[in-house]
């Protein structure tokens, strides 16, 4: 892995120099839809939390969410403005808004996270004079030249922060984006939540009473959106064949309104006798204790992740781990070492590494749980990602400074 890209010194540990990226007095607009619960909307909190404990000053624009509250807790402001909307009329009105909220509160960098308030803030900083940052979190869809064009807002940057090598691989190869405006910068896992000994038997006991968990059985778990791409299909197929009664499975995430995909695995499930060990339960507000009480945590995705969060956060907590050995998961696990990597859409070798994992004896789930946690400690830490991310921030200010 070579996550240097970002130009951000660090030290052995994972924590960047003290002082590396000066942005005292700045002012960073980030816009994004919405602030609802997500990967993209976690990270948009972070960095406001991180602006601000560095000096700067921290303002987010978006249609609102339930993640309001923590941004105001963080210190960051937050304006509401229709960003969510794909409509092109109000996008269009959104160019104008924009520019009047970073002419008024004098921004000195416009962070574009999402595709359609891209568009209007690309437009925006430049009739404002501000600097403007992409930060591209996936590989979109690239079926038309329509949306490749679509896309190609994530690109124009002048950074374009990439959530992983795969990701910067990728828009260098569609967009031919030039090495040196490309960042590198993993998300980072809060390792204080994520952390085994933050744990309480408390929260664990909770939760396994509320999805009725027999004791002294091993518990497989496969997190995520229930969504075609993420291979909950895949997933059941290698518990039929992995072929044990005495294990318990379960399929994590909300359906967001896929109902007809829920009673296809529900269906699945039943065509396979599996209704006795596979299980599907709603969304998990405490995903912590959701890992600490599951011994193989599975990421099936017949597509590639652009970086698969879930993965990082059961290595956090030093659960063995098992992914589809494409995109992101190719540097989030260290294969033979923290977990396994399987082919993509393959059950069998899915079934396999299951039970590899299931065998390891109590000494070696011990080492590997070690190794997980310190890989995540030294790459994927959220200082880590915020120290890097400010960085990239702090270059902008310097090279404006530099031409008056």
């Amino acid at each position: 892995m070579d996550h240097n890209t970002a130009a951000a010194p660090v030290e052995t540990n994972g924590t960047a120099k003290a002082g590396f990226a000066d942005i005292r007095g700045a002012t960073i607009l980030q816009v994004l839809p919405a602030l609802v619960t997500g990967g993209v909307e976690r990270g948009t909190v972070d960095i406001a939390d991180a602006i601000v404990a560095a000096g700067g000053r921290a303002i987010v624009a978006s249609a609102g969410g339930q993640m309001v509250t923590e941004l105001n807790r963080a210190h960051a402001e937050h304006v509401t403005l229709p960003l969510n909307s794909k409509n092109p009329v109000v996008m269009f009105k959104n160019i104008a808004r924009l520019a009047e909220l970073i002419q008024r509160e004098k921004v000195d960098i416009v962070h574009a996270r999402s595709r359609a308030p891209a568009w209007s803030a690309l437009s925006a900083a430049k009739a404002a004079g501000a600097a403007f940052v992409t930060t591209y979190h996936g590989t979109y869809g690239q079926s038309n030249a329509l949306k490749r064009w679509y896309n190609s807002v994530m690109v124009k940057g002048e950074r374009v922060i990439a959530i992983s090598d795969f990701i910067a691989g990728h828009i260098r190869q569609i967009y031919g984006v030039a090495t040196g405006r490309i960042r590198v910068i993993p998300r980072g896992v809060d390792l204080a939540r994520f952390d085994a000994r933050a744990v309480s038997q408390e929260r664990m006991i909770n939760l396994a009473l509320k999805w009725r968990l027999p004791d002294g059985m091993p518990v497989i778990m496969l997190p995520g959106r229930l969504t075609r791409w993420k291979g909950q299909s895949v997933f059941i197929e290698a518990i039929e064949k992995l072929g044990r009664t005495d294990i318990q499975c379960l399929l994590v995430g909300s359906d967001q309104g896929r109902e007809g995909y829920t009673g296809e695995l529900k269906q699945e499930i039943k065509r396979r006798n599996l209704g006795s060990i596979v299980h599907i339960v709603d969304d998990c507000n405490d995903m912590p204790a959701a890992y600490m009480l599951t011994d193989v945590v599975i990421s099936a995705s017949t597509d590639p992740e652009a970086f698969g969060r879930v993965i990082v956060e059961a290595q956090a907590l030093g659960r063995p781990v098992v992914a589809t050995d494409h995109g992101g998961a190719r540097e989030t696990v260290i294969e033979n070492v923290t977990g396994w990597l399987t082919p993509p859409g393959d059950a069998q070798a899915l079934a396999d590494a299951i039970a590899k994992a299931l065998s390891l004896s109590a000494t070696q789930r011990i080492e590997l749980s070690a190794r997980a946690i310190e890989h995540v400690r030294v790459n994927y830490s959220k200082e880590l990602m915020s120290l890097r991310t400010l960085e990239v921030y702090a270059e902008l200010l310097r090279e404006r400074a530099a031409v008056g």
